[in-house]
């Protein structure tokens, strides 16, 4: 398996091992994406200043409003947190250049 496909596998084992916590093992609940964000992503969570964020991305991604992400609505957080990892390493790989 190539680095990109374990990645990719990794995202949704990683996704499913939260989503079967409260039974289901298809979407997270709040309560699941909750956990997945504090144990997964801690220094995301841990530089936030708003202390609702983890309502506030549950609010945003999921589009179809049962209060549950399925691994489409959740995507988006992964692909957001790239972007904004990417820049980052862009901005660090200027400063070392100079």
């Amino acid at each position: 398996m190539t680095a990109l496909e374990k990645c990719m596998e990794s995202l949704i084992v990683i996704f499913h091992r939260y989503a079967v916590q409260d039974g289901d093992g298809k979407t997270l609940s709040k309560r699941e994406l909750k956990k997945l964000i504090d144990e997964e992503l801690p220094s995301f969570i841990k530089a936030q200043k708003n202390t609702q964020t983890v309502d506030c991305i549950m609010k945003d991604l999921d589009l179809n409003k049962d209060d549950k992400l399925d691994f489409e609505e959740f995507l988006p957080l992964v692909a957001g947190l790239a972007l904004a990892c990417e820049k980052c390493y862009n901005l660090h790989e200027k400063k070392g250049k100079k």
